[in-house]
């Protein structure tokens, strides 16, 4: 049987980063795209999609008579669950939705790829790679050992909370139904493509814009910052590699407080000759009222990823950023 992949959320930052890592590569005949374009996106204008091997699909994963004839149609043998709501404000204001795609729709989708695999005699190649994130894991203080596959759960956010639970989910499909699921826990992603509202673009476009750089509370939260390129890479890896019912934690080494993030970001724009920036771009930063439950540190440990897979980042820190900004600054509708 041919193996064709299905990518949920396929239009989002990380989902157009898996497409373009999955197309340079030949393990699939047909990559098959579902999304809702809630945010707005608009594929025909993404070169990538133009691709013959992408078929787009517009849709919500909460349409089980949809997944179940999409994964019949076309033939679906791997799965790459991307499709979720991100925004941890945005959690906060308005939890129902991540509740609703967040939980309610990967149970959908497990149910769908449960029964579309059960009428096919359980292949034992086939896989359900479910993108977890490190912030299901909660908050560590800056002397605590980084998270691993073994850590417990202690979310934060609304955001987090769903993000658990659909976890908890693929994990007990696994378990029942011996679904053949692999989890994995990324960190923090940056790279093309990622949405204006993100730190990292959201400092590029306050630069370039002269307008204030926001920043919550004392800017001293840490976090692993890990390039796009490379936690596709490693989603290509472990959804062709990984061993099912097993989770995999995805990280860069790349730990860095938020504040000394954006002093990084402001000098290589302000060291840019084709920018001239009035003032140094630093100056900029303003401290607003910090987010509610606001986890202090995520660090996680990438050693299984490693013995078990062979993945390891490319990128450090210092050449993702300036991979970053030279993407936005090619590609400013991105920012505005």
């Amino acid at each position: 049987m041919l193996k064709n992949l299905l990518i949920t959320g396929g239009v989002g930052f990380i989902g157009i980063n898996a497409i373009e890592e999955f197309l340079l590569n030949s393990e699939f005949e047909q990559i098959i795209i579902i999304d809702d374009l809630k945010f707005g996106q608009k594929p025909k204008d993404i070169s990538i999609f133009n691709n013959i091997k992408i078929i787009f699909i517009k849709g919500d994963i909460n349409d089980s008579k949809l997944l179940l004839n999409l994964l019949r149609n076309f033939n679906i043998s791997h799965i790459v669950h991307l499709a979720a709501e991100s925004h941890v404000d945005e959690s906060i204001i308005n939890p129902e939705k991540f509740i609703t795609t967040n939980i309610l729709g990967t149970f959908n989708l497990l149910e769908s790829f449960k029964k579309y695999w059960l009428e096919n005699g359980m292949p034992e190649s086939w896989r359900f790679l479910y993108i977890s994130t490190d912030e299901v894991f909660g908050s560590i203080s800056e002397y605590e050992e980084p998270f691993n596959e073994n850590s417990l759960h202690n979310p934060s956010s609304p955001y987090s909370a769903s993000k658990s639970s659909g976890e908890q989910l693929v994990k007990a499909w696994y378990k029942t139904y011996k679904l053949p699921v692999i989890i994995i826990n990324s960190t923090n992603n940056y790279g093309p493509y990622q949405y204006a509202d993100k730190l990292i673009p959201v400092v590029i476009k306050s630069i370039l814009k002269g307008q204030n750089i926001p920043v919550y509370g004392n800017g001293e939260n840490i976090r692993d910052w890990i390039y796009v390129k490379d936690n596709c890479a490693a989603i290509r890896m472990t959804l062709l590699n990984g061993h099912i019912g097993n989770s995999y934690c995805v990280g860069a080494e790349s730990t860095i407080s938020n504040i000394e993030l954006i002093k990084i970001i402001c000098s290589k724009i302000d060291s840019l000759p084709t920018l001239k920036v009035k003032v140094p771009s630093f100056s900029m930063v303003k401290f607003i009222k910090d987010r509610p439950g606001h986890d202090f540190k995520y660090s996680i440990k990438n050693n299984k990823i490693k013995e078990e897979i062979g993945w390891a980042p490319k990128y450090n820190l210092n050449k993702g950023l300036t991979e970053t900004i030279k993407w936005f600054l090619r590609n400013k509708k991105w920012l505005f």
